[in-house]
């Protein structure tokens, strides 16, 4: 919306977006919002799509298996179906978990992966490796232009509070004094990126000339401990770090490669993992109307 050239069309059914978020362009004359459901048929004129639609909080997609699956396979054969008549050019964001539980570490994006086909994660991490199956068979069949992202854990304002996912999870803990839960053992890694890095990256992608799949996210890489660490630290050092079973099938490690976002984008990550959890820390206070103590 900032490049005063796009006119935006936003599509969401709300399964996990929020109306909040779009607010400041609601009335906007380059902008319009749809309420839909990416796993029915969209008929409209565009030249770029963003299909980033997709629950991806295991919280929400354990919820709803079934959707989940659904927004992954029919809501991508649809989106390709719109880019294929319109001929437009596709982003999907596909997800670090397409690599599962890695036994690579850092993972680059000739990793093929190791996924549990069955396990309770599959409708999301399944979900999203056949995305990117139908991404490139549309492009080897049909010539649609096509770009791939592999986000990994992002993070920052307008999350949803009671997400499911760490960052979120630790930052409200900390706000509403209630013990940092961290699931076992707490030696488990992950790298997180700050929602105005991956924004720059995905642009760049969009608008270069690589198909992907890229990796794009920051590595730094942190254990849940250490997280939970840094969070009380800076937000509340009074409460205390518990210690609670963890889901089936959590991968145990998650660092990207990013040489070729790097190479291929001239991108890679500006913003440090102590410098986004304040702005965060700033917008959860606003919504959950708990100012910080003087």
């Amino acid at each position: 919306m900032e490049n005063e050239k796009n006119e935006v069309v936003v599509v969401d059914n709300y399964f996990t977006g929020s109306k909040d978020n779009l607010t400041q362009w609601i009335g906007h004359p380059r902008f319009e919002l749809i309420r839909h459901d990416v796993t029915e048929p969209l008929l409209i004129e565009v030249d770029q799509i963003y299909h980033l639609a997709c629950p991806a909080s295991p919280i929400f997609y354990k919820h709803n298996p079934v959707k989940t699956i659904k927004t992954n396979v029919i809501g991508t054969l649809n989106m390709l179906g719109l880019a294929k008549r319109v001929g437009a050019r596709i982003l999907l964001t596909s997800t670090s978990e397409v690599y599962g539980d890695p036994l690579v570490h850092p993972q680059d994006e000739s990793y093929w992966g190791n996924v549990n086909p069955i396990g309770v994660r599959s409708c999301y991490d399944e979900g999203k490796r056949v995305a990117e199956t139908l991404m490139f068979d549309y492009h080897r069949q049909h010539g649609i232009e096509i770009r791939i992202a592999r986000i990994f854990n992002t993070y920052g304002p307008r999350m949803n509070i009671d997400d499911g996912r760490v960052v979120s999870n630790f930052i409200a803990q900390a706000i509403r004094n209630e013990p940092l839960t961290v699931q076992s053992p707490g030696t488990q890694t992950r790298s997180f990126c700050y929602v105005s890095d991956m924004v720059d990256g995905l642009v760049r992608l969009m608008e270069g000339n690589n198909t992907g799949p890229i990796n794009i996210g920051n590595p730094g890489e942190f254990t849940m401990l250490e997280l939970a660490e840094n969070v009380k630290e800076l937000i509340n050092p009074e409460v205390k770090i518990i210690h609670v079973e963890n889901t089936p099938d959590d991968p145990r490690q998650r660092k990207p490669v990013i040489t070729k976002a790097k190479e291929l984008l001239g991108w890679e990550p500006t913003v440090k993992l102590l410098e986004g959890l304040p702005r965060m820390e700033e917008d959860f206070r606003k919504r959950l109307g708990i100012p910080k103590k003087a």
